[in-house]
């Protein structure tokens, strides 16, 4: 094996080093969510409101997970145009679907695009309910203030298109 000597070493040294640092910076660029527990985004924190888990409005968009569905709704809340997701179970047939107790259901909101992204939840269903939603945000004019609905259901995650 050759001997590289103390400057050889160093400069393999310092090449790992900036291949390391370009590869953790690149890692920061990538689309990421800024997570959020439940408890930052209800009762009113960053500027979310609680809503009932059956409050339904103008169905941006629905998105098939089992039986159960995932939507993103708009519409008005205390007189204000919000955005939130609900996940709810098919009522239709002869026996009503309920959805699991591990089931839960989060709203992304985004300020530029969807390239960075506050994930607020998720808000599980401990009550054993027909239908959770998380908590409710404020839509805006700017198209780049936009809104994914998440969930994760029967162990598979589901996300609507941005809006």
């Amino acid at each position: 094996m050759k001997n590289l000597g103390t400057r050889g070493l160093f400069a393999r040294v310092g090449a790992l080093a900036s291949v390391v640092g370009l590869i953790a910076a690149v890692g920061v660029v990538a689309p990421s969510p800024a997570m959020a527990a439940a408890r930052d985004c209800a009762g009113g924190a960053n500027g979310f409101v609680d809503i009932p888990d059956n409050l339904s409005g103008l169905e941006v968009e629905q998105v098939r997970s089992g039986s159960h569905w995932l939507v993103l709704n708009f519409g008005k809340v205390n007189g204000v145009t919000r955005g939130w997701a609900m996940l709810f179970a098919s009522d239709n047939g002869p026996v009503q679907d309920w959805l699991p107790k591990e089931s839960s259901v989060w709203l992304d909101w985004s300020q530029d695009g969807g390239r960075t992204w506050l994930q607020c939840g998720p808000f599980y269903n401990s009550k054993g309910k027909m239908s959770i939603t998380s908590a409710a945000k404020q839509t805006s004019s700017s198209s780049q203030w936009v809104f994914r609905a998440g969930a994760r259901d029967g162990g598979v995650q589901v996300l609507s298109r941005w809006h």
